[in-house]
């Protein structure tokens, strides 16, 4: 996923991702009780110098407990990425003889953040939680209800934000503590390399120095994984059954995560949300476009390890002004795989098509997939798009069409295709429905079902009660219902019993595929497999029900 997101949420005026405001609701379950007795009333945070201590490889690390989940932040599971160890694989980190305290969070990866915030709206709903930025960034956060030797399920989180912005609690929705309680399950997520840091190949520029170059940030997510298979036991999780999950950009790099060798065997379920890949970047374009960097800079070939010695953001804004001409250069040719993102080299990640092998690599992992109807919106603070003729809509799906570009002249008969199989929506919500249509995902579950472990695909349809219902079930809404923390993100749910039901199921199902690689359980009707014939799919609403592909006829219009 190229597009920087939240620069296009912001310009549009998409519903995208929002973040819970209200960090005085008590956390013991999804819901605040009505009144609080004086013998409830008592004390919920412990830390202390015999209090949540945990082994590692490298050396003890001390956290605290909250409403009795033991919680570690910012533990390092690389070593700084700066100067000689940028553009390189992740080294391990320095090991230490003293007590590590694991109480705040580990610094966000370098990545552009002038004009953040500039948006009040999306400010109110995408309240980013942000810390320091640097290239000491390989650090990762751990929720388990207990350290002991329980072997419990265990999931890993990789954010969204394409590959370019974002970290591991951008949203208090992705708090790990409710779904650990809820599930007895430890929950990791991580900070990795982005954007040009993480993914510039200067390979043919920079010879065999620089071979893993356009890949190091997906490798960084694989040092991850390996941190847990070393070390996730010390904290009561079991380290052959983790499951990986990412949304958005953090669903293509579960995707990719899923098809490199390098993390066969760490990898035990995939849960991609809201985006997914089955190819990387192709290299001969991640090459030319390292030549463009080098250029940018103003150096020669053998004069390539001057890059390792440029202040973060200077390289980054060098690497993005040669990304954009690149680009120009390209003109009317598809450039939609040009940026910085993994890179299809045939040593970390394979050239060909993700899963095209029935008995290759993650043959025996299960995936479930979901996306939300209206991943792409723009009338959430433009309610005069809400009066739009059905002429109007076609012509703006001509322009834009969602993430990607416009559909020009088909857009009239995508919009007819959408407005029969959906003919009590409206223009605005047939013109979200095609832009935000499942083409990509119902590629990757295609590619995924010909091997032999089973995919399960949902649509998330719940629509928030917020901006005179004008928010749809946009992008990023599901993450909340799937962690058990709708009553934390408030401005996407609005919180209380509605939200709260749904996501009792969903937490249900993840917990189970969690356990058992299906989600089939009590709260949801029966959740068959994904097949190419049918398209069988969960769709996940205030009544959930499984419907045989409900938008093919008009997805194929695309």
């Amino acid at each position: 996923m190229k597009t920087n997101r939240r620069d296009f949420f912001q310009t549009m005026g998409a519903g995208a991702a929002g973040f819970g405001l209200a960090t005085t609701l008590p956390l013991a379950s999804c819901a605040a009780p009505a009144t609080m007795k004086d013998t409830d009333d008592e004390q919920i945070l412990f830390i202390g110098d015999d209090i949540a201590i945990a082994e590692t490889v490298y050396g003890k690390v001390k956290g605290f407990i909250l409403r009795g989940i033991t919680q570690f932040r910012g533990i390092p599971y690389g070593a700084d990425t700066g100067g000689k160890n940028r553009f390189m694989p992740p080294q391990k980190p320095e090991s230490w003889d003293h007590i590590r305290p694991a109480v705040w969070w580990g610094n966000s990866a370098p990545q552009i953040m002038d004009n953040r915030y500039a948006n009040a709206y999306a400010s109110f709903v995408d309240h980013w939680n942000y810390d320091d930025v640097s290239e000491d960034c390989l650090r990762l956060n751990v929720w388990t209800p207990a350290i002991d030797a329980n072997k419990r399920p265990v999931m890993v989180w990789y954010h969204g934000g394409g590959y370019t912005n974002g970290n591991g609690i951008e949203q208090d929705g992705y708090m790990g503590e409710n779904l650990s309680r809820k599930g007895d399950v430890v929950f990791v997520s991580i900070n990795h390399r982005l954007g040009p840091i993480g993914f510039s190949d200067l390979s043919g520029v920079g010879g065999d120095k620089y071979k893993h170059s356009g890949n190091v940030g997906a490798l960084d997510m694989v040092a991850a994984l390996e941190w847990v298979k070393e070390n996730i036991a010390n904290f009561g999780g079991d380290p052959d059954n983790v499951t990986i999950m990412g949304q958005s950009g953090g669903g293509a790099k579960v995707c990719t995560l899923a098809a490199m060798p390098a993390a066969q065997g760490l990898v035990h379920k995939v849960v991609p949300l809201s985006g997914s890949s089955i190819k990387a970047m192709d290299q001969e374009m991640s090459q030319k476009l390292g030549a463009y960097v080098l250029k940018e800079a103003g150096l020669k070939p053998d004069e390539i390890d001057k890059l390792q010695e440029l202040p973060w953001k200077e390289y980054i804004l060098i690497a993005n002004r040669a990304n954009q001409k690149l680009r120009e250069e390209l003109e009317s040719a598809d450039y939609s795989r040009v940026g910085f993102s993994p890179v299809a080299d045939g040593i970390n990640i394979p050239k060909e098509e993700f899963y095209s092998d029935p008995h290759g690599i993650s043959s025996d992992v299960p995936m479930m997939i979901c996306t939300t109807f209206h991943e792409w919106g723009m009338a959430r603070n433009m309610p005069e798009m809400e009066e739009i003729t059905a002429d109007q809509a076609k012509e703006m799906l001509k322009q834009r069409a969602g993430f990607r570009g416009g559909l020009g002249d088909k857009a009239p008969a995508v919009y007819d295709a959408y407005a029969k199989a959906f003919p009590d929506a409206k223009p605005i919500e047939i013109m979200t429905l095609a832009a935000s249509n499942r083409k990509s995902v119902i590629e990757t579950a295609t590619a995924k079902s010909n091997q032999q472990a089973p995919v399960y695909l949902a649509w998330f349809g719940w629509e928030p009660p917020l901006f005179d219902n004008r928010m749809r079930a946009f992008h990023c809404l599901d993450i909340c219902f799937w962690f058990y923390n709708t009553d934390l993100m408030l401005t996407h749910t609005g919180g209380g019993a509605r939200p709260r039901n749904l996501s009792e199921k969903m937490s249900d199902a993840l917990l189970n595929f969690m356990r058992t690689g299906d989600p089939n359980c009590e709260a949801l009707p029966e959740w068959p497999k994904f097949t190419i014939e049918n398209g069988e799919t969960m769709i996940l609403n205030d009544v959930c029900e499984v419907k045989n592909d409900p938008d093919r006829e008009a997805r194929e219009m695309l």
